[in-house]
């Protein structure tokens, strides 16, 4: 049985794609029979809190389902402070260092990245020729943290961008979740092995079902509550007109948007809080439709999002550019707004026919996921490489 550990930064309890994506990855590596142990922190994610049942302590270790789970010290801060944040990242470095000293490593280790600077400290201690190091490449930072506003072209930009090329030069392979993530790391290392990984999930496709018709277009979202979402200023700049708009989730957007509600009860306007996934999964299918949007459009970020809703069969309105915009299309899940202009969704949402979001429609964006967006398949050749 060969071992496997990855190394990641979000992992269950915590919630979001991240922390989803990653316990998928495990999972599927143990049910085809590998060793599998993940290093990750002591939960604190969304919150920047440790979870009630892990404060105190220094490590945590446990077996979930037949997965190794070490946790380690972290000091947890979601705080806009950059001075704090980097605090945050840089316990969780040491964190592993210390753990590197005390531990045989596996020869395979999957390392998740960003942040940029967890990945640094483990390619950086963990690279040898006989180890095979696969670098799980998400978003692209500084990049992302460019087009966010988050990073100005400075010093500290620069050294991001050494470390960002450091990882990706002295990794074995670089897994990338979109096919931008891909080009971008060939334009740093033209010879590197790529692999397109995908964040495909896994679950029992439910029977869809045709809702009950309603004069307003019953809109969802779901999810992170970050900045990069703009869940608040989505809020502010729909047309209400013929929509009902439902949150469900949980972040730093939440108190202004909640605030947002209780000052205009008038709008049919509703938050829901956070709910599990499996919960999750159950009342989307209540909705018409689901909206994916970004604030600002990301260079090589495409959301886990578009690859769920299609597996539940769920009608999706895109709002946020770039290679998801292009995914939306292609496979016909739904309807594409321009990124970033808010008067364009609205007039995209007010063209959307309730009548026309059958169970047929919806069957066939579930047969699009079983066809393309397949976890089994692409696990079968990932372990190709392992």
């Amino acid at each position: 049985m060969k071992d496997i550990l990855i190394i990641t930064s979000y992992f269950p309890p915590e919630i979001g794609a991240a922390s989803n994506r990653i316990f998928q990855l495990a999972d599927g590596l143990q049910k085809r029979h590998y060793k599998v142990s993940v290093l990750t922190p002591l939960p604190n994610y969304p919150t920047g809190q440790i979870f009630e049942d892990y404060k105190g302590k220094f490590k945590h270790v446990s077996q979930e389902e037949n997965i190794t789970v070490n946790r380690l010290w972290i000091y947890a801060s979601n705080s806009k402070n950059k001075l704090l944040r980097l605090l945050a990242m840089l316990s969780y470095s040491f964190s592993l260092i210390w753990f590197f000293i005390w531990h045989k490593i596996p020869k395979t280790v999957i390392v998740q990245s960003p942040p940029l600077l967890v990945a640094f400290t483990c390619v950086l201690c963990l690279r040898r020729k006989k180890r095979n190091l696969l670098l799980n490449v998400s978003d692209l930072w500084p990049i992302a943290g460019l087009e966010l506003g988050a990073f100005k072209k400075n010093f500290s930009y620069r050294m991001l961008e050494r470390i960002e090329q450091f990882n990706y030069k002295k990794a074995s392979i670089v897994l990338g979740q979109s096919k931008e993530i891909l080009t971008h790391v060939q334009s740093i290392c033209p010879d590197k092995h790529l692999f397109l990984y995908r964040n495909y999930p896994e679950f029992e496709i439910p029977e869809v079902k045709n809702n009950v018709p309603n004069n307003n277009l019953k809109i969802v979202y779901a999810g992170l509550l970050g900045i990069a979402q703009g869940i608040y200023k989505l809020c502010n700049e729909l047309d209400y007109t013929n929509i009902e708009f439902h949150i469900y989730g949980s972040g730093a957007e939440q108190q202004l948007i909640e605030d947002f509600i209780a000052s205009n009860p008038e709008l049919p306007l509703f938050f829901h809080g956070r709910v599990s996934r499996d919960e999750l999964h159950k009342v989307l299918m209540d909705y018409d439709v689901t909206i994916i949007p970004l604030l600002n459009r990301i260079y090589g970020s495409v959301p886990s999002k578009i690859f769920e809703y299609a597996r539940l069969g769920l009608p999706m309105l895109y709002f946020g550019g770039g290679e998801g915009e292009t995914i939306i299309k292609s496979h016909n899940l739904g309807w594409v707004a321009q990124s970033g202009d808010y008067k364009d969704l609205n007039v995209v949402i007010s063209k959307i026919e309730i009548a026309k979001l059958s169970v047929e429609r919806k069957k066939a964006i579930q047969k699009v996921a079983l066809e393309h967006f397949d976890f089994q398949q692409q696990l079968v050749a990932l372990e190709a490489l392992l």
